[in-house]
């Protein structure tokens, strides 16, 4: 008799070690740890100290400002000049490029549900904040993620194809030249280097949840303290959001930051969640909080949401040349006024709406119930889990009811 041999995708088959992260890592800490030995904080020149937090405050800044709030989120626009300051100052946090994080940080938040999260915190906070580093995940929807606004942009390709030099350069090399001007090029190279290789990852781990209890995303002041504000990180329910907190009262130093960088011109565009969806997502947790909260799937059609068959949805497309389409359910959604806002970029939306040109040989129906089909099953978990905010800009968004009878 044959064995059938059964092949295992390779999601399938399992978390495998990257054994070039992780020899790197333990490298990087263990002599991160030894150089704490050998050089210990009571015996390092203050001068050095000094330079190891403002280094610190440097790669976390470019971190938070530039690859998660500029590039992987695009809350606000910034000049040539300010983009290429925040990518090179970016690779002395060694998180790797820009173009490599915010394909990955875009696509986290895609695949939102916790057990599609690679570091999610539910995992623990070993796992979450360091254990995910050792293992190589095969991203099979890295594809569907929205990267050509950083293949266009010229410096995200100059970081990407030089990205280790630069990272040894910013990290480690200059570290020790501006601590040899006063004497301790090895000190700089322990404190202002190695020490501030180490990850931030604890963002998902505890504090609060004023706007979802749909991911594991948290709002915690130590972790705001340690991350330039991007401890508020309940509030990234919200991503396009330049800021990781509304309230003037909330941790946010980036938020500063690149408020400053508008008022010299240098950023502009500044994205702001409506105050409205802020009050909503407020209230929704408090209801819930009080067991009154309904289901977010169980929303009944909108009487004065007008009725459409398939031959008036293509006829709609026609006419309006920049709508976008799609039916989620019964319900015919036209997302053009949220393509920028979509927190998976708007590719995604694209892909799966009705396009034009529609033709005198298509079939309508078929052309919209195929939408239909590809659209659903997508939103409601085969894609994303989407969250209650999501359900309320399906409604907010959607212009009639699909009748199914022609």
């Amino acid at each position: 008799m044959r064995k059938t041999t059964i092949s295992k995708t390779r999601d399938e088959a399992g978390e495998r070690i990257w054994w070039t992260n992780a020899l790197l890592f333990v490298t990087v800490h263990l002599a991160a740890f030894g150089g704490i030995y050998l050089y210990p904080l009571r015996t390092t020149c203050k001068s050095t100290l000094v330079l190891s937090f403002i280094l610190w405050q440097v790669a976390c800044f470019s971190v938070t400002i530039g690859y998660h709030r500029l590039y992987a989120h695009k809350s606000f626009t910034a000049s040539f000049g300010t983009r290429a300051v925040l990518a090179l100052l970016g690779t002395s946090a060694f998180q790797g490029s820009i173009k490599w994080w915010v394909l990955r940080h875009r696509l986290h938040h895609v695949r939102s549900p916790a057990n599609h999260q690679w570091y999610a915190a539910t995992r623990g906070l070993v796992w979450s904040h360091i254990g995910w580093i050792f293992y190589k995940q095969h991203y099979a929807r890295l594809y569907l993620i929205e990267k050509e606004d950083l293949e266009d942009d010229p410096v995200v390709r100059f970081q990407h194809e030089h990205y280790i030099p630069l990272a040894v350069l910013t990290s480690f090399v200059v570290p020790a030249l501006i601590g040899n001007l006063w004497g301790d090029a090895l000190g700089a190279f322990i404190w202002g280097g190695l020490v501030i290789a180490f990850a931030f990852s604890l963002a998902h781990w505890d504090g609060l949840q004023p706007y979802t209890d749909e991911n594991t995303s948290r709002g915690n002041l130590i972790t705001a303290l340690l991350t330039c504000g991007e401890g508020n990180h309940n509030f990234h329910a919200f991503p396009h959001d330049f800021r990781s907190g509304p309230s003037s009262f909330d941790w946010d130093p980036s938020k500063w930051i690149i408020l400053l960088l508008q008022h010299f011109g240098l950023a502009s565009s500044l994205r702001r969640a409506p105050d409205a969806d802020l009050l909503h997502a407020r209230q929704q947790m408090q209801l819930k909080a009080h067991h009154m909260g309904a289901d977010r799937t169980n929303v009944p059609a909108d009487p004065s949401v007008p009725v459409m068959t398939a031959a008036q949805v293509c006829e709609y497309v026609k006419c309006n040349k920049d709508a976008c389409v799609l039916i989620v359910d019964d319900n015919i959604v036209n997302v053009a006024g949220y393509l920028e806002d979509h927190p998976g970029g708007a590719s995604i939306l694209r892909k799966y709406s009705l396009t034009v040109p529609l033709t005198e040989t298509t079939d309508e129906r078929e052309a919209v119930f195929s939408v239909k089909q590809k659209a659903t099953p997508a939103f409601h978990g085969g894609m994303n889990n989407h969250s209650r905010i999501a359900w309320g800009k399906l409604q907010e968004y959607t212009i009639a009811q699909l009748c199914d009878s022609e």
